[in-house]
């Protein structure tokens, strides 16, 4: 069992750490047609954009290796070191995606 003093990990970041105004909603809070309306979206940049399919590449691969330091019992100083660094790779990758969708989506409706 876990100490209640050790820190757990929590990415993506939850809501409650949330600090920009501007930040987009969550998933959870998206209306089921707009969700499926951004999935394909995202579909189609996945298919036709090359920088945003490189970005989503990164992300996931960044994603899988948070992952392995996860499934460790014990991070060392460093392995610590590069589980936030990763993080911030990972969310600056994301808000580049983010970015993308929100271009191509003021494109569509101009």
């Amino acid at each position: 069992m876990m100490p209640s003093s050790m820190k757990t990990r929590d990415y993506p970041p939850s809501l409650s750490e949330s600090t920009d105004s501007a930040r987009q909603p969550h998933w959870e809070e998206l209306p089921n047609m707009e969700r499926i309306e951004l999935e394909e979206l995202k579909a189609h940049l996945m298919a036709t954009n090359q920088e945003y399919r490189g970005l989503a590449s990164q992300h996931s691969e960044f994603a899988h290796k948070l992952d392995e330091l996860e499934a460790l019992p014990h991070l060392t100083d460093q392995e610590q070191l590069e589980e936030v660094r990763l993080k911030k790779l990972k969310l600056r990758l994301k808000d580049q995606m983010e970015a993308i969708v929100s271009q191509s989506r003021s494109q569509q409706v101009a």
